[in-house]
């Protein structure tokens, strides 16, 4: 397919965090842009800011008529649409040319030196300082984001033709469409068992992912996962974070690398997992040439992805931090930062899971994480793609939870229970519509204190 030809991109979930990457990509590069999505959120609010038409009903009529052409019109759809859509209906009746996010991030980099971010957790993060990296150094890059990069406010990185980075999502093999240059993965745990069916089979997929990259020394991978490549970690692995210690919040670290050491890094994200995340970018963009002193300056100015461990208050006597866990070793991650930071802090976590499937797959894993926390509030099961499953509740996974201090409450009494709270620092975990609660949860803390 070639780019040059389409003047009309149709997005069939625009609001979906990496579709409206690419519909922001394809208005950039001066293409009509337009798109359906089931509902309005703070990212289709920017993106119609942005000049991009977009609409809430599943009509045909009002899909417009620019892009009722089907010579010059490209459909994006994401996989979470159902069989039933009438406009994806339509447009495949219709022999309009469509295809998947994946497939169209595979075109666009095709041509591209591209960097490929994998790994079932701390995918959006370590793609997002990766890009920061190269975009803060001066290379003529463009990166495409599963989050909104603080630096940029944005899921888009720069508008660079010659690199590419990219985050290659596992979600029904999609990665495979790409064609990566460089790549890591950052994590190879099981998730998405609907589509996989079980742990061998995920493993087999990353496998696959992995032989794109021909050159083993630009394949990353954190140290411990069982395949080729050069092993990334904190004190382990061929690049290496050590002497590690906090300084008024920052982490300040070296990396001792193949050929070098690098001493005095600034870093400000919390957690042993995002300085892994660092130092997988570091590695990458080092091994392309990216010179030491630019990633040192990089690393220090970069400012988190919404919704990764993202301060929303930070003041003394409260601390509120939104975080789009929703998987238990990720929930791990946030209480370990949680505590390292805060040790003498009375925590509350509040949790909404994500996926009927996911929660069943994951049950035990998710009540142990969970009970990790002092105290915990439980949110119904934010369902996305799927239909309820009989059994599957969040009363069901609170019972197997072995936390005293643990108690289910409804999104709409949710505010009401926070204000009574007389916890300290409050975290909020989900990978569901709770991110849209997040600016009321902090109005309502904010006039607590």
């Amino acid at each position: 397919m070639d780019l040059n030809q389409i003047h009309n991109v149709y997005f069939v979930g625009i609001g979906g965090i990496g579709m409206s990457a690419l519909a922001r990509y394809f208005k950039f590069i001066g293409k009509n842009v337009a798109g359906y999505d089931r509902t309005p959120t703070h990212l289709t609010d920017e993106l119609k800011a942005e000049g991009i038409a977009i609409h809430f009903e599943d009509k045909v009529e009002l899909i417009g008529l620019p892009f009722l052409n089907k010579q010059n019109t490209l459909v994006v759809v994401t996989p979470a649409v159902p069989k039933d859509h009438m406009q994806w209906k339509y447009f495949v009746t219709n022999d309009f040319v469509v295809k998947k996010r994946a497939e169209v991030l595979g075109i666009i980099t095709k041509d591209t030196f591209c960097f490929a971010v994998a790994g079932t957790h701390g995918k959006t993060t370590t793609s997002s300082i990766l890009g920061h990296i190269l975009y803060e150094s001066g290379l003529d890059v463009t990166a495409f984001l599963g989050g909104i990069v603080e630096n940029y406010n944005s899921n888009l990185i720069g508008s660079g033709k010659t690199v590419t980075v990219v985050e290659a999502d596992e979600f029904d093999r999609s990665f495979l469409h790409l064609h990566p240059n460089i790549a890591c993965i950052t994590s190879m745990d099981a998730d998405h068992l609907d589509i996989y069916g079980d742990t061998a089979s995920i493993e087999a997929t990353f496998r696959e992912f992995a032989d794109k990259v021909e050159d083993k020394n630009h394949m990353f991978v954190t140290n411990g996962l069982p395949l080729e490549g050069v092993t990334v970690g904190v004190n382990e692995g061929q690049f290496s974070a050590t002497n590690i210690h906090i300084e008024d919040g920052w982490y300040v670290f070296d990396v001792v690398t193949p050929h070098e050491t690098i001493t005095g890094l600034r870093f400000a994200l919390p957690g042993h997992h995002n300085l892994t995340n660092a130092v997988l970018a570091l590695a990458m963009a080092r091994t392309y040439g990216v010179a030491s002193e630019d990633i040192r300056k990089a690393l220090e100015s970069f400012k988190g992805v919404k919704r990764r461990f993202s301060y929303q208050i930070k003041k003394t006597g409260l601390v509120y931090i939104d975080d789009y866990a929703h998987h238990p070793t990720e929930i791990n991650a946030v209480y370990q930062a949680v505590t390292e930071l805060y040790p003498n802090e009375k925590v509350l976590a509040v949790f909404q899971p994500h996926l009927f499937s996911r929660t069943r797959d994951f049950a035990d894993g998710f009540a142990k994480s969970l009970s990790a926390f002092e105290n915990i509030v439980l949110l119904d099961i934010y369902p996305a793609r799927e239909l309820p499953m009989e059994g599957i509740t969040s009363k069901w996974l609170l019972e197997k939870m072995e936390n005293p201090n643990k108690k289910l409450v409804s999104k709409s009494d949710l505010l009401a229970f926070l204000k009574r709270t007389d916890a300290t620092v409050i975290v909020t975990i989900g990978a569901g519509d709770i991110g849209e609660m997040v600016p009321d949860i902090k109005k309502v803390l904010d006039e607590k204190y």
